[in-house]
């Protein structure tokens, strides 16, 4: 059962609250506090509660057209970074939770995803190629400093040498610089930063618990420095809110060493509209019917479009205006470089038996 309620979005977090799970018949609704006769104020802080996440496998697949790399492991479900349009919040209503604040407060951890990795990479049916983290939620997201479950992944990828590509929001990637240096020096390691503003408070109201805009920029230097090859993806490129960005976040990208960049248009999947929608109203209510219909430019009239071939570039004018302006300004700056083709020469099985995890 769903809960919803309105109000501004409790201390931290970008949703206000959980719309109903589009796979449930029943919810609830809070009252607010205002309208409460409960003379108790109203508790806007709320805590993050930790699961267990019993998968029996981490290597998922995927075959769209639209996504650059085939594998990719996910050790946590939901994020605490908050980002209020993030389009992974649906997937939370296959768990039985709410797209809003349970994405970002109850969160599914796979505890036993580095052993299960080690499991699958060392399988003969394994075909060694570039694993991807994340390819959903953010592998660095808060929780990842107590559990430690990215880190240890990351080392099973150096013992087997098999190429992985990283991207995240928080500089805590640096953590690992270490690891990921190890597999650059095969040509089997790079590292993204998603950068989606330069504005530090329009980016801590998008993304409350991710880094701020400065030490996303001095994590892409310190992966420089250390051999990492490393870019910039501006994630979402908002119509009527970042998109005049695009020239800077790419020219200080470049100066901190990123030499590969790239972009995706905002999209809005199922109950992420609504939250998006609810979030402009709160924090940019003089703006919110400008971005809402240059995003309806791009989507054909509709605030999303699942097809295949548009939903990750957008179609009409002002998606091309944006598609120029990225590429004339990558080209100003200086980027030339693609997705790296990172190399999986030196995979190799680990020696010795193996012992079954189950």
């Amino acid at each position: 059962m769903s809960q919803a309620y309105v109000g501004q979005p409790p201390r931290g977090r970008g949703s206000s609250g959980n719309p109903p799970n589009r796979f449930e018949k029943l919810h609830y609704e809070v009252i607010p506090a205002e309208l409460s006769e409960d003379p108790e104020p109203d508790e806007r802080a709320v805590a993050t509660q930790v699961l267990r996440d019993v998968s029996r496998s981490i290597i998922t697949y995927n075959d769209s057209p639209d996504v650059g790399f085939r594998a990719s492991v996910n050790p946590y479900r939901g994020c605490e970074h908050g980002c209020s349009y993030c389009y992974a919040r649906p997937t939370h209503e296959y768990l039985g939770f709410s797209a809003g604040l349970d994405f970002e407060t109850r969160l599914l951890v796979k505890e036993d995803a580095p052993e299960l990795l080690r499991r699958e990479l060392s399988s003969p049916r394994w075909t060694p190629q570039t694993v991807v983290m994340s390819g959903v939620t953010d592998c660095y997201q808060p929780i990842e400093r107590r559990f430690q479950l990215t880190r240890r992944c990351l080392e099973v990828f150096v013992e087997l040498r098999n190429p992985v590509a990283t991207i995240t929001k928080n500089e805590l990637v640096t953590r690992d610089l270490d690891l990921l240096a190890d597999l650059a020096s095969d040509h089997a390691a790079a590292s993204f930063l998603s950068i989606t503003t330069l504005d530090p408070e329009l980016s801590r109201r998008m993304e409350p618990r991710a880094s701020i805009p400065e030490r996303r920029l001095a994590a892409l230097q310190a992966l420089a420095e250390a051999g990492v090859p490393c870019g910039v993806m501006i994630a979402p490129v908002i119509p009527g809110l970042n998109d005049h960005e695009i020239p800077a976040i790419l020219a200080a990208a470049y100066s901190m060493g990123a030499r590969i960049a790239g972009y995706v248009p905002l999209r809005l999947p199922f109950a992420v509209a609504p939250l998006f929608e609810t979030w402009l109203e709160q924090h940019l209510p003089l703006r919110k019917e400008k971005v809402l219909n240059r995003i309806r430019s791009m989507r054909g009239g509709k605030l999303n479009d699942p097809s295949f071939g548009s939903r990750m570039k957008g179609e009409g004018a002002y998606a091309e205006q944006i598609a120029a302006l990225f590429a004339v300004s990558s080209r100003k700056v200086g980027f030339t470089a693609r997705f790296p083709a990172l190399s999986a020469a030196a995979f190799r099985k680990p020696k010795g038996p193996q012992l079954s995890l189950f």
